[in-house]
């Protein structure tokens, strides 16, 4: 627990402070819920007509005349997810809007599979009991393991882990380790590729904070909950209400076109209709949503904190296709699958086992709603080739999908995710940056805690916020991380031994 840092209650009436949150995805939910809950007046900016980020959703109306929601694809909610899931708990005080899936299977082409629903979820011995359990560590290849180099993993600290292992990819990381080829495919790849990103060009620093957050820093294990519901109606549409009850403006549709220091201390907010004065601002953008802005906004931040922002990078495209189709898929199917060595094809979703809109389309027409991943696209490569592969990989992986008719399908290609490149830490953005008044918050934003994805994006968010209610006096909100080493004295001495 990190705690809150202490002072008033609340922002005073008479002297109200007044913070835009610009970007209403995950960070700037959190940054604005944080400051709209401390008596802070806030307006929460987003370009887009709904609330959520790279979770929002959107209405669709299919060939069927089905009114439908379409997204940007399935994610996982984890339970070491601490702070995201508090600010859900908000609006669902008992996350009930969270359906747990049973499990997290892997399937790789070749037939090798794996779960995680039987492994303990007591550190170390989850670690050690997957390894023993699961068919892609076979006994010949652990006998090859460089035993000292992978002792680190058993304690990995942050930041330290990137002074360690920033320098070399997630890749040759595990060629160091010697870690056997079967397991690197079948997990550790699905597990870097989350990151929408190769291993080749990914940080082996992040791949060992995911296996510290998952295995050995958490009792919570590799299953995970989703949304009974598609995000907006879900999550973000309660908590949008939730802020307009605190006093919050809520803008959607709203680009905004610069940030500029004024005399006041504050920033003025320039939007095609207006230009606002606030006190502070928490910039909770995208990586080329928050280049743009800072590119558009001459004024804001000395040099070397703009040249920072300007070298952020992002992963490559990614893309999701969701497909209705007229038949079910087996009813054994999981709600969730990751994929190796299938090409293109990362995951499958059967959105019916676990979404209310998804069951009740199925329900009603027989059919089935299936949604499938393909990350880290070549830059230009054929893209109606890539959807028309992911189809064919769909029906290699379920082959009863091979006799059913597409009735319609909706692709939604993106490239606007944060690449975690080998080396890029140290010149990552912080939360602070050289404006007193002026916060970043995101899942890109350089944070010296073990967290990561979403949860990354809702903690800098409620470190935003933090801040700037510590600069005026006011009671900040504390948060929850995983440990920030190793649990257990055995492991740490272990780890120890690979020092020397």
């Amino acid at each position: 627990m990190l705690p809150a840092r202490p002072g008033t209650a609340r922002a005073r009436e008479a002297t109200s402070l007044s913070v835009g949150v610009v970007g209403g995805g995950i960070a700037g939910l959190a940054a604005a819920t944080a400051l709209a809950e401390r008596g802070v007046r806030v307006t929460l900016y987003e370009r887009a007509d709904t609330l959520g980020g790279r979770l929002a959703g959107w209405p669709t109306t299919l060939s069927d005349g089905s009114r439908v929601t379409m997204s940007r694809g399935f994610h996982a909610f984890f339970r070491q997810y601490y702070n995201l899931r508090a600010l859900l708990r908000r609006t669902d005080p008992g996350l009930r809007r969270l359906t747990p899936l049973p499990d997290y299977p892997l399937r790789h082409a070749d037939g090798l599979h794996d779960s995680f629903a039987a492994v303990p979820r007591t550190p170390p011995w989850s670690a050690l009991a997957f390894a023993a359990r699961s068919r892609s560590f076979p006994p010949r290849e652990l006998a090859r393991v460089n035993a000292g180099a992978a002792l680190g993993l058993l304690d990995v600290r942050v930041p330290d882990v990137y002074a360690r292992l920033d320098s070399i990819s997630a890749y040759d990381y595990l060629d160091t380790i010697r870690f056997p080829r079967s397991a690197r495919h079948l997990a550790f790849e699905v597990f870097s590729r989350s990151f929408f990103a190769d291993p080749r060009t990914l940080s082996a620093a992040e791949m060992a904070l995911m296996f510290h957050i998952y295995f050995l820093g958490s009792a919570e294990g590799l299953l995970f909950d989703v949304p009974d519901e598609p995000f907006p109606q879900a999550l973000w549409d309660p908590l949008a209400d939730r802020l307009r009850r605190l006093g919050a403006r809520v803008r959607t549709s709203t680009r905004i076109d610069s940030l500029t220091p004024d005399a006041r201390g504050g920033v003025r907010v320039a939007t095609a209709t207006d230009d606002v004065h606030h006190d502070a601002c928490v910039l909770a953008l995208n990586v080329p949503g928050l280049v743009q802005l800072v590119r558009e906004s001459p004024e804001l931040g000395d040099p070397a904190w703009r040249a920072r922002v300007g070298r952020l990078r992002t992963a490559p495209p990614f893309l999701v296709s969701r497909v209705w189709l007229d038949r079910p898929v087996a009813s054994d199917r999981p709600g969730f699958l990751g994929t190796s060595g299938y090409g293109d094809l990362d995951n499958v979703s059967v959105l019916e086992r676990w979404e209310g809109e998804a069951a009740r389309w199925s329900a009603r027409t027989g059919g089935s709603v299936v949604e499938l991943h393909a990350y880290a696209q070549p830059e230009r490569g054929d893209r109606r080739a890539a959807r028309d592969r992911l189809i064919a990989q769909l029906r290699r992986v379920y082959p009863e999908t091979r006799d059913c008719a597409v009735i319609d399908a909706r692709h939604e290609w993106r490239e606007d995710c944060p690449l975690f490149a080998v080396g890029s830490y140290q010149d990552r953005p912080t939360v602070r940056t050289s404006h007193p008044g002026v916060m970043l918050a995101g899942d890109m934003i350089r944070c010296d805690l073990p967290v990561a994805l979403m949860e990354r994006a809702a903690t800098t968010g409620m470190l935003a916020a933090n801040a700037l209610l510590a600069r005026w006096g006011i009671a900040g909100h504390e948060l929850w991380t995983v440990p920030p080493r190793g649990r257990t004295l055995v492991t740490r001495r272990l780890a120890a031994l690979s020092a020397h």
